[in-house]
């Protein structure tokens, strides 16, 4: 579980280094937050005025941070801030294909929101004003994913029989004083809650022992994950990654077994939509002691 620093309003965490408001590095501007760049796939019209739309994706997002490092009187410490700020550009993440850093912004009235990516670049302006400890810096972090998520992450984990339990109804004999007691439909089993307005791609852990089996988000047909042939023993496990650029499907950490997906499973399509949704599956296991384990980050279209 990832670990971040306490944020206040108006501050920016550069993965793990926080400034703007109340910190000795001042943001002046951002810029990136709104819409990425498209990528549009319209054409020309043959022989007529305009063009015929296609299907326009969105582009990464890049946001470009003008700041001054602020130590008056203190030249050495404005220069060690630089050097921790330039240490983010340089984290051992870039030397690891499909590693990154987090970037976390903080608005008032709402929780921190993050960007996955990498710091490209940190560029000191001018250092006309460094021995009096003021150094402009221009920082560009380039984010994989045009949506915005939350700091927080969601997760539920259910063992099989979870789909059955609001279908057991009373067993025979019945006894007074009886109790239908209530339950929370927010922290109910099975239930996961994106609270943004984006779809949601989620990490999907299923434990043994188990054999085939199938994952569904209920009421989207096309966001099904089955496995056949499948059998997992006490301790084994498969770990499915569904976001863009970085799907696959592993067992014990190791070797890839996307090949045992059958034709129907849907990497591409396995994300949870905004709002409220139930995930269910199934599966052979005698001993009800395998384990699904879902987790997932709110996704947001703006920060």
């Amino acid at each position: 579980m990832d670990t971040f620093p306490d944020l206040q309003d108006w501050q920016v965490d550069l993965a793990g280094v926080v400034i703007g408001h109340g910190t000795r590095v001042l943001i002046e501007d951002i810029d990136g937050p709104g819409t990425p760049v498209k990528r549009s796939t319209a054409q020309p019209i043959p022989g007529e005025d305009g063009s015929y739309p296609g299907r326009d994706l969105l582009g990464a997002r890049t946001l470009r941070i003008q700041a001054g490092i602020r130590t008056p009187g203190d030249p050495a410490a404005a220069f060690d801030l630089l050097a921790r700020l330039e240490a983010t550009a340089d984290s051992p993440v870039r030397l690891e294909p499909g590693a990154v850093d987090v970037l976390r912004i903080s608005r008032p009235g709402q929780d921190p929101r993050c960007q996955f990516g990498r710091v490209d670049s940190v560029q000191p302006v001018s250092m006309a004003r460094a021995v009096h400890g003021w150094i402009p810096v221009h920082i560009t972090y380039e984010g994989l994913d045009p949506a915005w998520y939350a700091s927080e992450v969601s997760g539920v984990t259910m063992p099989l029989d979870t789909s059955k339990q609001d279908k057991q109804g009373f067993t025979a004999p019945l006894r007074a004083p009886m109790a239908a007691g209530t339950a929370d439909p927010e922290s109910r089993p099975g239930r996961a809650v994106n609270h943004g307005n984006r779809p949601s791609w989620p990490t999907i852990r299923i434990t043994g022992p188990v054999v085939n089996p199938k994952v569904w988000i209920e009421d989207h047909p096309d966001a099904v994950l089955e496995f056949q042939p499948l059998a997992l023993g006490d301790g084994e496990w498969i770990d499915i990654e569904t976001r863009p650029g970085t799907r696959w499907v592993t067992r014990n950490g190791q070797g890839s077994v996307a090949g045992l997906l059958t034709r129907r499973s849907r990497l591409d399509a396995f994300a949870i939509p905004p709002g409220r949704s139930d995930i269910r599956w199934s599966a052979q296991d005698a001993t009800n002691t395998a384990r699904l384990a879902v987790t997932w980050r709110s996704a947001y279209t703006s920060l």
